[in-house]
């Protein structure tokens, strides 16, 4: 399954981006749900995924958290079931990720679903990140303000929610519709009837996930052990003192590590981790060299698996946050281009048996596989 998405992107960069909210009618045509309720339903069970119930009772707001056994108890109305990371999981889902990739992969975060019931959703909110919402089957309303300062509250531990808010945006969406909302606009969304809606997701990292990370590389690397030195140290007049020249050297020492050759493969590792567990199931037995060249001469196209970053800075390519080096750098940049590589693009490449070590080694890590009737003639 493959999903055309209809939208002019210089425009919506120039005019929309990070800028102000907007609707897209139709931005896909005659969309199809790639996943239905109960698929969604049985991913919510699983350990592995990260689900949660939100629902509206009298007694206000409740969230549970999965894996979950049954849903039974649910009631017809008032409640939303949201699912993240699904592209991980599920392949045909993962395909409305594709489209999206004309902006960025390491920005790019996750797919979340949500199903909901007539007035289900997770009240008025706002995040902190940039967010395409596109509506599956049924029908949602939603609600969006200005990026005014606005109070937030939690009426359950689970759920940070806004006041009340005036809505410059406030339009019912139908099936392949699609409403953008960058970070910091309150919105609320909530279900007309029974509804699927994907959100894709655009996150930023902040300064302070930057500097932890990059501390927590400095420490497992032994990086940053050269210590202060004061040659030209000076009396002064207070022995509580600290001189501005010492202070601007103490500074200097820790920007010399952000400017120093270490902080480039460090952001590449760091930027390259996903957030949440991979589908990673390493073939068993594993692949030999031989058999992964008998399956390309074959014709079987490679797939990454879902949610998998494969991200190149600089010289470096990194694969979920690990830095990967070849003799051929357009055997990684093919790596990082397709989800989906053809036989015969590959083939010329590993006539070099190093390029083959390399590729049977990834294969065998479970971040690549071959289709399903490959797998099947290898059984």
């Amino acid at each position: 399954m493959s999903f055309e998405l209809a939208i002019d992107w210089p425009t919506f960069l120039a005019t929309y981006w990070q800028k102000k909210p907007v609707v897209i009618r139709q931005a896909f045509a005659n969309f199809q749900d790639p996943i239905s309720p109960d698929e969604l339903a049985g991913l919510a069970m699983e350990n592995e995924v990260d689900s949660r119930l939100v629902s509206q009772t009298d007694a206000g707001w409740q969230v549970a958290h999965g894996p979950f056994t049954d849903f039974d108890h649910l009631t017809e109305s008032h409640w939303s079931l949201l699912v993240q990371a699904v592209n991980h999981w599920h392949p045909a889902a993962a395909e409305l990720m594709q489209p999206f990739r004309a902006l960025s992969d390491w920005r790019m975060d996750d797919l979340m679903i949500s199903f909901s019931v007539p007035d289900g959703g997770v009240g008025p909110h706002l995040d902190q990140y940039d967010v395409f919402i596109i509506q599956g089957a049924g029908r949602r309303r939603w609600r969006v303000g200005n990026n005014d300062v606005i109070a937030q509250h939690s009426p359950h531990p689970d759920l940070l929610q806004v006041t009340p808010f005036e809505a410059i945006i406030d339009e019912i969406l139908e099936p392949g519709d699609l409403v953008y909302i960058p970070p910091g606009f309150p919105h609320e969304g909530y279900s007309l009837e029974n509804s699927l809606n994907y959100s894709v997701g655009f996150r930023a990292p902040s300064g302070k996930e930057l500097l932890s990370g990059f501390a927590d590389y400095v420490l497992a690397q032994e990086l940053g052990s050269r210590r202060y030195e004061d040659p030209s140290l000076r009396l002064r007049d207070n022995a509580a003192t600290i001189l501005d020249e010492e202070a601007a050297r103490l500074r200097d020492m820790m920007s010399g590590l952000l400017n120093s050759e270490d902080f480039t493969p460090w952001l590449g590792e760091f930027l390259s981790q996903s957030r949440h567990e991979l589908d990673i199931a390493p073939p068993q037995p594993a692949y030999q060299e031989d058999e992964v060249r008998d399956a390309l001469e074959e014709g079987a196209a490679l797939h990454r698996i879902g949610g998998l970053k494969v991200l190149q800075l600089a010289s470096y390519t990194f694969i979920n946050g690990e830095r990967f080096s070849s003799p051929d750098p357009l055997f990684l940049s093919l790596l990082a281009d397709k989800a989906e590589i053809e036989a015969e693009q590959l083939l010329p490449l590993i006539e070099n048996n190093s390029l083959l070590t390399q590729l049977t080694g990834l294969i065998n890590a479970g971040y690549w596989h071959f289709g399903e009737e490959a797998e099947e003639d290898e059984e």
